[in-house]
């Protein structure tokens, strides 16, 4: 097993991407701090996992409050003594919305959740690996929206935002061997589009072409894979990468 003895914290733990990295991780021996807004759904990842080699601590948390940053973590530290590995995962998409259209409201939203919520944690978690005596890997999902027009521009562009942080974050703290991997996704069977609400046609209308090129859908387990290879051993001398788990979609 390639984490044993490992704490990890996961946000968007309940479904998709998120609950298939929790699963994952705790088959590889990992205690994971598993983060979603939905009791129901964390409780039940809780039942369908009780018997695997690690354990999980459900935390009900909506991350776009800064103060579930520092809390979560705190619980990991509470729980297992120390943190290993962070998996900024929650994210939510937008509706597409050219920027000509684009709200504040629409905006906040966005960046709260899918920038502030993983720098927020990001430097907690800098700062607890520091005091733990150096090491330890981030992994942020980010997604293929960071280099292609795959929505609007809040989502394409929170998505590129959460990359550069990840890189600076990767090069300020590499002398400590602290980690900063980011896994940009193509399309992946996931509960992401719910979030976008009505879709606003003019955007989709523009962005339907580059859609149409995608291939088939991937599943979130390729995505945990490529979290467990970031969050283990096997990456050691790793840092600062985006990988594309997209089917080759970013080639095109």
């Amino acid at each position: 097993m390639k984490l044993t003895g490992k704490a990890v914290v996961v946000t968007g733990a309940s479904s998709g991407i998120g609950k298939a990295i929790v699963e994952r991780f705790v088959q590889e021996g990992a205690n994971v701090v598993a983060v979603a807004r939905r009791k129901e759904r964390l409780d039940a990842l809780v039942e369908s996992i009780s018997g695997a080699a690690g354990k999980v601590i459900p935390f009900v948390a909506d991350v776009s409050i800064p103060e579930n940053s520092d809390a979560m973590i705190d619980l990991a530290v509470q729980e297992f003594g120390r943190l290993d590995v962070l998996v900024n995962n929650a994210g939510v998409m937008d509706d597409m919305s050219p920027i000509g259209d684009l709200t504040n409201e629409q905006l906040k939203k966005l960046y709260d959740i899918n920038v502030f919520a993983p720098i927020f944690s990001m430097r907690k978690a800098v700062n607890l690996f520091l005091a733990q005596g150096g090491g330890g890997s981030i992994v942020n999902i980010a997604s293929l929206g960071c280099i292609k027009v795959v929505a609007g521009p809040a989502y394409c562009s929170s998505k590129a935002a959460l990359v550069s942080v990840s890189k600076n974050t990767a090069y300020m703290y590499m002398l400590q061997n602290i980690r900063c991997n980011v896994i940009a996704p193509g399309g992946i069977r996931t509960e992401i589009s719910n979030s976008m609400g009505v879709p606003n046609m003019g955007g989709y209308a523009r962005v339907k072409p580059v859609l149409a090129t995608a291939p088939d859908l991937g599943d979130a387990e390729d995505v945990a894979a490529a979290a467990l290879f970031f969050a283990s051993d096997d990456s050691k001398y790793i840092s600062g990468d985006v990988m594309y788990v997209d089917g080759g979609w970013n080639a095109g």
